[in-house]
């Protein structure tokens, strides 16, 4: 059994049910800002899910290398090796506010420390990788298959705040920490660096990132964690749409993303958040990132009760160089091919409300981002001739994807 914690109270108790399904039942003194996320109210009637876990208690768990690192490290001590087994875990150390312990354990975060700096010079060389996947793999719950881990350095995450520092007795992660496999997707924390450059360009919200010197390593400050060393709330669009992470393909973006967001939004900036998403929508058309799926993209807030914000971009990349014949996550309507631009503006004229000649300025807005940051694509590739190929390729998904997205015909 496992005690579910919330803002560092308890919350409620997880167990296994059937025989491959769970319960979730709150404590009897839980109040309502303490419930587990915006889809789950309080109640006296437990949450019961047929198969798995729910949605909101699946949503940080690692995949890919870090999933089957974990696997290897406990299946003999556990004997078996479950979701269930995996949110034990990681648990301890999450994405968002929800922790999880032992039903008769405290909770207690304890991150080992790692130098930012010493990651992005790469003083580890080659064996940097296994270091710190074995050294932060259980201290990393954070999905995706993308190899990542969650570490601590508190000096490097308050180094954009003038006068603000966290507690020196914080011991919670503080940064996420990204790397890619040369023989599957080469050059992949470049890429997606790049891309969040396009992000913030458009005028979008993105956490600080970093790349290594080498360009092996993207290093990202965590958007949930706040000064003080508590957590806001974040819940991903699987959540929001009740669904498991192996459904994060199923849905559209006018229903699953627009219409969702809107739901559960409870908040008077409900459209500007809204022209966000849908630029962000726009946004990985034109990158060709066919990997907007429902996991990538989600709310944070102050209060589970309260206002929820559309989240900071995360995970954009441009999946055609390594996947030509990609295509969209989600489907617009109907579809998943890529949008010409009428079928973006029929979507921000419908969907968000906006006028014709705002969408098209948003579109415009986009492209602008797109040329300038195209010169940097140039100028990085001329400094590494390693990332050339993947580069080359980038301008040119860029340029079909702007032209064919975009730009009016």
């Amino acid at each position: 059994m496992i005690k579910v914690w919330t803002d560092g109270a308890e919350a409620g108790l997880l167990d296994r049910s059937g025989d491959r399904g769970s319960t979730f039942l709150y404590l009897p003194e839980t109040i309502g800002e303490r419930t587990v996320s915006v889809t789950m109210p309080v109640r006296l009637a437990s949450w019961d899910m047929r198969f798995g876990l729910p949605p909101i208690f699946e949503m940080n768990l690692p995949e890919g290398v870090l999933r089957e690192r974990l696997r290897l490290t406990f299946a003999k001590a556990t004997g078996t090796f479950d979701d269930f087994d995996l949110l034990a875990i990681v648990g301890r150390s999450q994405v968002g506010r929800i922790r999880y312990t032992g039903q008769k354990q405290n909770l207690e975060e304890d991150v080992p420390f790692q130098s930012v700096d010493e990651i992005l010079e790469r003083r580890r060389g080659g064996d940097l990788f296994r270091y710190l996947i074995e050294r932060f793999a259980s201290f990393s719950g954070i999905s995706g298959v993308q190899p990542k881990v969650l570490v601590r350095d508190e000096q490097a995450f308050a180094a954009d705040y003038k006068d603000a520092r966290l507690s020196q007795s914080y011991r919670g992660a503080t940064h996420i920490v990204k790397f890619w496999e040369p023989n599957e997707y080469p050059q992949l924390a470049a890429n997606e660096y790049l891309c969040l450059k396009v992000a913030k360009k458009c005028g979008l919200d993105v956490p600080p990132f970093q790349l290594s010197d080498d360009g092996g390593t993207l290093v990202i400050d965590r958007f949930d964690l706040r000064l003080d060393g508590t957590y806001r709330g974040f819940e991903d669009f699987c959540v929001l749409n009740a669904r498991r992470t192996d459904q994060k393909y199923s849905g559209s973006y006018e229903t699953s993303i627009l219409k969702r967001f809107q739901q559960f939004a409870n908040s008077p900036h409900v459209y500007t958040d809204l022209e966000k998403l849908f630029t962000l929508i726009a946004l990985n058309c034109a990158l060709r990132n066919g990997d907007a799926h429902l996991k990538n993209f989600g709310i944070v807030y102050e209060d589970v009760l309260g206002e929820a914000r559309l989240a900071p971009v995360y995970d954009l990349v441009t999946t055609a160089v390594y996947l030509p014949r990609d295509s969209m996550a989600l489907t617009l309507n109907g579809s998943t091919r890529w949008p010409a631009t009428k079928d973006l503006q029929r979507l921000g004229e419908t969907r968000i409300g906006g006028s014709p000649s705002q969408i098209r300025g948003i579109l415009e807005r986009i492209a602008e981002a797109i040329d300038s940051i195209s010169n940097e694509v140039r100028a990085y590739v001329k400094e590494h001739q390693d990332f050339a190929d993947i580069g080359e390729r980038m301008l040119q998904e860029w340029e079909k994807g702007a032209a064919h997205s975009l730009k009016p015909v």
